[in-house]
């Protein structure tokens, strides 16, 4: 990315066969008006509409159920988002609010991800197949978590937690018919019989965030660390580390995230 930004802001021309390349500067907001004696500041091949586009198509790829690229979608933004620049306290406000979306889902798709590696772990299956109902996500990737985690526990026994999920799952209004009837079933089932066969390090009556790295509940009033740029939580021992959700800043560090001259925004 950095040598996209560095070739993006200069041009190549060529007088004549036998002189040298010449190598032009590409300023940002250059007009004809512009004084020939003030150089503006380079041009930049990132720009916030391109990465509200790539959210677009992180989202699809997350309906269609390609976890992976959706993944590296969500990457790509988090780790662009240092080099692009914005003009106004409202640009300001869109950027810091999509590092906050993009998170949510980098975290959530890295959980699935691992509960899909370890299929010789079902109590670790359910445990992250839940957390990642915690994301916040939008309403039909929501809907689609709950599914899982529903469908993980009631197959496990553990029906009183897969209720949950079922009922949480039925408020959403699914659109999908299907959904919304093994949902019902599942509730009715468990119903009947409301325990849970296996233990499991979650509780949903109790506030909770995840741990970007160990992917364990952090408990309201428990101790926790952070990344002070994509704000992933992380449990205390993990303070020093790179951040495992967005791979780019160090948890814990004194820093203060997004910089900005007031003076240049209007």
């Amino acid at each position: 990315m950095f040598l996209d930004v560095h070739i993006g802001s200069h041009s190549y021309l060529r007088a004549s066969s036998l002189a040298p390349v010449i190598s032009l500067a590409v300023e940002r907001g250059w007009s004809e008006s512009s004084s020939p004696n003030v150089r503006g500041p380079p041009a930049l091949p990132f720009k916030l509409s391109q990465l509200d586009e790539k959210l677009k198509a992180g989202y699809k790829l997350t309906t269609a159920g390609k976890f992976t690229d959706a993944l590296r979608t969500f990457t790509n933004i988090l780790h662009t988002i240092p080099l692009i620049v914005v003009e106004t306290r409202r640009e300001v406000d869109d950027v810091k609010e999509l590092i906050i979306i993009v998170k949510e889902y980098t975290l959530g798709l890295k959980m699935e991800l691992r509960r899909r590696e370890i299929k010789d772990n079902p109590v670790s299956q359910q445990e992250l197949a839940a957390y990642f109902t915690h994301c916040n996500l939008q309403t039909p990737h929501l809907r689609l978590a709950l599914h899982s985690a529903m469908s993980t526990c009631f197959k496990a026994k553990n029906l009183a937690i897969a209720a949950n999920f079922a009922r949480r799952l039925l408020e959403t209004n699914p659109t999908v018919e299907n959904q919304a009837k093994q949902a019902r079933q599942a509730l009715a089932a468990a119903e009947r019989n409301m325990t849970n066969e296996t233990p499991l390090n979650y509780d949903f009556r109790n506030p909770f965030v995840i741990c970007g790295a160990t992917y364990v509940p952090i408990y309201r009033g428990q101790k926790e660390t952070s990344c002070p740029y994509c704000t992933s939580r992380f449990v205390p021992s993990q303070e020093g580390n790179l951040c495992t959700v967005c791979d780019l800043a160090v948890i814990g560090a004194d820093a203060s995230g997004l910089l900005c001259s007031p003076s240049q925004l209007r």
